[in-house]
């Protein structure tokens, strides 16, 4: 087990509840405020007699106005009425017995509590766009032009050292344990470099972790300051409640965090938060080596481009991993391809041999049927294999599996390590021994540490441990071995699919593997978002058509002929029509992107719900709506089965021509299934229930039966029945294939049309 490993099992058993956002005291360089919701001061910090001319004992108790001016506690006021975590900061100006001193504000709400910090500055004048344009601008171009991320993260170091002016900048990456390890640096010359280093997880807690995660800067301009204590009115709540300080800009520094810093030399930092997809990928870690005080506008530019660069990195770390992905699914797409044409199923696994290695990239693997098991590539001998197999027969139930480090679960296997210190398994039947096994070999690494980690850990006489700061910073080696390159999701998912089709031609059912295949083209997650911001992005433009077009024809029509304002209501009409196709296309690619909210449903509840709605738009008269039973309770997504039924009955009341128009709704019972050839008389468990609306329109020829489930589609001019985007049908296929069903329609040209569908 590898020293990273150690500690941070020994760090995750130890008892260190600290609480760290309530620290009772903040850092020198500006007075804190606690204040109630009618902004009467509770706390103050012990520092006011320094910045405002008042003593902490004049000013509790009293309202906020005996400080600020009537603007400025308007200004606060608004900003106590604002959701928890939204924080406001403006430049105030506050009479002292020194004259009129200047202050940036910042101002959130935490709980019933409103914080309100002060930091002293120049003047009241900020920062303007251009000002900020000029130290923001170019560097933010920079790193948009920048497409290869290691390249891009060296651009984000020299540029926030270029605005910043620190001793050091490093980009800091965590790791999934919360390890982190140096990725960038930029330096001053003498000092020495951290580029590559490891630090372990006990080095940046939990709990800090998470408070970068609320706050994105942290700023200290002082390591070695004198903490300033606040001091509550004599109010025993205030004394045993302490105020949560997350937010806060002051919050005072930890003595941990202080002495760990302190041993490593350094007098001033700045962190900016890298977030992606809404998880600490890292951190901007500014160091200088003598205290260093940057105004608080400067700081919030250094914010914003922390949350440029976090952009640009989910950007860039997306688009690496999309191009892995779109690679492993071409390969992926030419094996199965190949597999169902082949007629020998264990040689279309094998031959030719790169590509069942390649859809995961692996070394080696080992295709097992049965008895059966044929070498790939780099792997264990046949009996090394088989007694492995036998081992993940005992020891493994899951459908897939895999680990970097075989020899730590399996001790036999440190004989073979060469070959497969990495293992992904795949198990493609649970009734008979169908196995395929991928390996990869032992990749010995030098990690390289800075000091020893296990430092951090002190042991105590009683045998309990605390966590505290490290002493040595210097270079430390470790060699990590039995580990192979860790799987990737995406290598996990490949063979995922893979098992799919395989099933599929194993049971010989070349109509089974068509519909696998359109399954993993519909829940290709990179098209469902390609469409999504095609789409999104389309509006703006067709936004700008309309609005122009509509200004032409109000503005400018007398100066057009006929033909010239014809064209234009056109262009109008067209806009229009196009917003509803973009809208449907968004709907449709949203429903492959949300999580199904699944509950029990009472159908009967739910179809009359969505019969109120629609006779809410039409007529009664028109609406003959027959319910032939009572319908079932099912677990469903009640919202997007609301959907489908609405859909249904909308497009049965439009596409018919008759002059008593009906709708049939209902379900089929297992002896009516069986009596449609839909279910086999000796199939009585676990049978989905089968729902059809039933109409007497226009019907639809057979030829058509499967098209109309198509975006867009539509059999009929954009003139008759009503119109419409063709969209109704595809999000209702949709809908019904989250939850795992199907969907079909019987209908005969003139009579009618039954549209049944299932949620199972």
């Amino acid at each position: 087990m590898s020293q990273s490993d150690v500690t941070h099992t020994q760090a995750t058993n130890l008892i260190h509840h600290e609480p760290i956002h309530l620290p009772r005291s903040i850092q020198p360089h500006g007075v804190l405020l606690a204040l109630s919701p009618q902004l009467k001061i509770l706390q103050v910090s012990n520092n006011t007699q320094e910045f405002l001319g008042k003593e902490p004992h004049h000013l509790l108790g009293q309202p906020l106005d005996t400080l600020l001016n009537a603007e400025h506690v308007k200004a606060i006021e608004q900003s106590s009425q604002q959701e928890g975590g939204c924080v406001n900061s403006f430049k105030l100006s506050i009479q002292t017995l020194k004259g009129e001193q200047y202050f940036d504000s910042i101002a959130h709400r935490t709980g019933n509590t409103v914080i309100l910090e002060l930091e002293p500055t120049d003047s009241l004048k900020q920062i303007s766009f251009l000002s900020f344009h000029a130290l923001a601008g170019e560097a933010i171009a920079k790193m948009r032009n920048t497409s290869n991320l290691t390249d891009f993260l060296h651009l984000v170091v020299s540029e926030v050292q270029k605005v910043t002016g620190y001793d050091r900048v490093m980009v800091y990456q965590f790791d999934q344990m919360g390890a982190g390890s140096v990725v960038a640096e930029v330096k001053r010359e003498d000092l020495s470099p951290l580029l590559g280093l490891h630090y372990p997880s006990t080095d940046i807690p939990q709990q800090a972790r998470e408070l970068y995660k609320r706050c994105l800067l942290r700023f200290i301009p002082d390591i070695n300051a004198q903490l300033v204590e606040l001091i509550a009115a004599e109010n025993p709540e205030m004394h045993s409640t302490p105020v949560d300080l997350s937010l806060s800009v002051l919050r005072s520094t930890h003595p941990c965090c202080v002495e760990y810093h302190q041993n490593m030399g350094v007098a001033a930092i700045l962190i900016i938060a890298l977030i992606k997809e809404q998880t600490l990928w890292g951190l901007i870690s500014c160091h200088h080596q003598t205290p260093k005080h940057i105004p608080y506008e400067m700081r919030k530019i250094c914010e914003f481009l922390g949350q440029i660069v976090s952009l640009e990195l989910e950007h860039k770390v997306n688009q690496s991993e999309l191009d892995y992905k779109i690679k492993l699914q071409s390969l992926q797409a030419d094996f199965i391809e190949s597999i169902s044409k082949a007629g020998n199923f264990r040689e279309a696994l094998v031959y030719p041999k790169p590509r069942l290695l390649d859809v995961v990239n692996a070394q080696g693997a080992a295709v097992c049927l049965d008895n059966d098991i044929t070498l790939v590539g780099t792997t264990p001998n046949i009996e090394e294999v088989r007694t492995l197999i036998e081992w993940v027969d005992s020891q493994i139930s899951d459908n897939l599996f895999s680990t970097d480090s075989l020899p730590k679960l399996y001790l036999e296997a440190i004989a073979f390590k060469d070959n497969a210190s990495g293992l992904l398994l795949l198990r493609i039947s649970k009734v008979r021994r169908y196995y395929i096994l991928w390996f990869r070999p032992e990749v010995i690494q030098t990690v390289n540490w800075a000091g020893q980690s296990n430092e951090s850990i002190q042991v105590n006489a009683d045998g309990s441990m605390t966590l505290c700061p490290r002493v040595s910073f210097e270079l430390w080696q470790e060699t990590v071995r039995l580990t192979s390159l860790p799987w990737k999701s995406c290598e996990l998912d490949s063979a995922i699919a893979l098992r799919n089709a395989i099933v599929g031609i194993v049971l010989s059912k070349a109509d089974e593997l068509a519909k696998i295949n359109q399954e993993l083209e519909r829940s290709n997650h990179e098209l469902a978002s390609f469409a999504f911001a095609a789409s999104h992005d389309l509006k703006e433009p067709l936004r700008g058509i309309y609005n122009y077009s509509n200004v032409l024809l109000e503005d400018y029509a007398p100066r057009l002929d006929e033909d010239g304002v014809e064209y234009l209501q056109t262009v109008v009409s067209l806009s229009i029509r196009m917003e509803t196709l973009i809208n449907s296309l968004l709907r449709l690619s949203l429903l492959g992107q949300s999580q199904l909210n699944l509950q029990a449903t009472d159908f009967n509840e739910l179809l009359h719900q969505v019969i109120d709605v629609i006779r809410a738009s039409r007529s009664p008269a028109q609406l003959d709506l027959r319910i032939s039973k009572p319908l079932p309770t099912i677990e469903c997504d009640p919202v997007l089965v609301s959907e489908v039924f609405s859909n249904l009955i909308i497009n049965a009341f439009k596409y018919n021509d008759k002059p008593d128009k009906w709708i049939d709704i209902g379900y089929l019972d297992i002896n009516e299934q069986v009596e449609k050839g839909l279910l086999q008389q000796q199939q009585q468990t676990s049978v989905p229930v089968v729902f059809y609306v039933q109409d007497n329109g226009i019907g639809i020829p057979e030829h058509h039966h499967q098209t109309i489930f198509r975006l867009f589609k539509r059999l009929h001019s954009q003139e008759k029945y009503g119109g419409g985007t063709g969209a109704g049908l595809a999000i209702s296929k949709k809908i019904v294939e989250r939850h795992g069903g199907h969907i079909w329609v019987e209908s005969t040209v003139g009579i009618g049309s039954i549209f049944y569908f299932t949620l199972s």
